[in-house]
Order: C-alpha cells, then structure tokens, then sequence
C-alpha cells in the first residue's frame, strides 16, 4: 500500500513537472505595470487635477519563462518633459504611438505589446506662483534620562520655495514638517522627515533631514554673593544670608567652559516687598540650559545709612 502512495505521488511530481516546463516554454499574454518616471520639469509648472500617471498597465505576449522575468522585476520608463512643456501653459501629450514605442524598447526583444493602459498620456499644464518660505521643524523630542539638547534641532533646509495660486501663497510664510514625535533620544540622530505641504501646493522639495544632537549632562555648583538692585537713596539693604549655592545644568563636553563669574545671583528691591526678596539667576554662558539656588527667597532689612 505504501508503495503504491509512492508510485503515485512520484507520477504527480512528474506530471506538475511537465507541465510546468509546458508553461514556461508556452506563448500567453500577462498584464504587467509599467512604472514611470519623469525628467525635465521647469519648477514652477503644475499639473491639473488627475497629473501625470506614475504608472501605466500593458498587456505583453511572450513565452510563460519570460513572462515570469516581468513580474519579478518592475519595469520602468522614463519621459523626458522638456520635449512636451512649451511656453506658460499647455497639455503634455504623449501620444499612442510614443508611447507603445517607449515601452517596446524597455521589453525583450521576444515580446509582443498588445495593449497600454491609458494608451496615451494626456495632462494640461500651466505656470504657478511661488514664494520663498522659512521651513521649521513641528515635533516633539522626548530626551532620555540625563541627556539634554546641544542647540536646537537642525535642518538641511531652512527655506524652500512653494509653488500654487497667488491668493494661497499670501496666506503662508512658514512651511513645517510632518508632526512626530522621536523618545528617548541620547545620541546623534539623523532623520529624514516629510513636509505637510498645504493642501494645493507643492514645494521644491518633499522632505529634508533632520539632525538632533544630545549629549548626557551634568551639574556644576557655585557659592555666589547677591548683589542687590533698586535700593532706596539713603539706604542701603542687607540679605540674610549673603550668598547662595548655585547649581547649574551643562552637558559633559562644555563643563570646563563654565566658570563662576558668568554667573550672577540678583535681589530686585521694589517697596511692596516688606521682609522677602527672590534671589534671580543672570548668566551669558550659551552652555548653561537650567540653573537654579538654594535658597531661592532671602530676608532683607532696610537699613537707613
């Protein structure tokens, strides 16, 4: 019996096998898309609403083994548009002909084309108006434990021009990249991101990179004296106490660069203040991103000179 469930299953190989090779070595017809793409296009020229089609779908007649090689493999044709776009405004016309005649010569030389889909291509054009924008970056960085931001976040392209109607280009100035949101960030990354283009308009570019530096941070401390600001003429004020701990907030690589006389703790006198004083932090180090004193309200007295 298991014999024979061999015998069998051997004659089925066999039979799948031939026919097989009979399929491969066989003439039949397959659709298969076409992917297009287009050169030669002046900046400011738009499209009507439909544009131009990416991607057309032929019927080709071939032998099965060939026919196989298409749908492994996209096929892909590319237009040249400076040959159809003359002048401010038109209709890009890719004939049946050119077109068929295109496709023919990316085929094997064994296919037959049967049949394109659109069988010509067909799109009017015009000129638009475009404006200069500032290009920003809209997302949020969530940074990881003890890691901070060195600078902001940079663009490669800071200002780009966008193409539309002259009513919808009054309307924006600034063009941001898609909203996302990166976690955990504690190194140097380099992203690529879209931009949320405005409905209607198109810009030179559709994306640009984006790098975010970080690097781990540390604090600094200091013992400062407070100077006092706003004292009365013929007066003078006395702080309890005199000095605070500073603390300051500095990523690793900057902090031999930050040094106590950068930084200074001020009490702003102002006649409602009866008895308490907030203790404020001035600094010029660009490497400083938070500080803070302890403590934070001193008492004072009004002594008359």
């Amino acid at each position: 019996m298991r014999k024979e469930i061999l015998t069998f299953l051997l004659f089925v190989i066999l039979a799948a096998l031939m026919w097989y090779g009979h399929a491969m070595q066989s003439v039949r017809n397959t659709r298969v898309p076409v992917c297009i793409q287009y050169t030669g296009k002046p900046d400011a020229i738009g499209f009507g609403a439909k544009g131009l089609p990416d991607t057309v779908m032929i019927e080709v007649r071939d032998a099965g083994s060939r026919l196989n090689a298409y749908h492994r493999e996209t096929l892909r044709l590319t237009i040249d548009l400076r040959s159809y776009i003359h002048g401010e405004q038109g209709t890009v016309q890719v004939p049946s002909d050119v077109l068929r005649r295109s496709i023919s010569d990316i085929l094997q030389g064994t296919s037959r084309l049967i049949e394109t889909s659109p069988e010509d291509i067909s799109c009017p054009y015009f000129t638009e108006q475009e404006k200069t924008v500032d290009v920003a970056f809209a997302g949020n960085i969530h940074l990881a434990n003890e890691y901070q931001m060195v600078g902001a976040p940079r663009l490669s392209s800071t200002r780009l021009k966008v193409y539309g109607q002259e009513k919808a280009l009054a309307a924006i100035d600034t063009l941001y990249t898609e909203a996302l949101t990166i976690e955990n960030v504690s190194d140097t990354i380099n992203k690529r991101v879209a931009l949320a283009v405005p409905e209607g308009m198109r810009a030179s570019k559709d994306s640009v990179d984006l790098r975010i530096i970080s690097e781990r941070f540390t604090e600094k401390k200091f013992t400062l004296p407070i100077h006092v600001i706003g004292a009365p003429e013929g007066y003078t004020i006395r702080l309890f106490p005199q000095d605070v701990e500073v603390s300051v907030r500095v990523g690793i690589s900057h902090f031999g660069n930050v040094q106590a006389q950068q930084i200074r703790a001020v009490c702003t006198y102002t006649p409602e203040r009866k008895d308490k004083l907030n203790v404020e932090l001035q600094y010029t180090n660009p490497y400083i991103t938070a500080a803070w004193s302890y403590p934070g309200i001193v008492e004072f007295l009004l002594i008359e000179k």
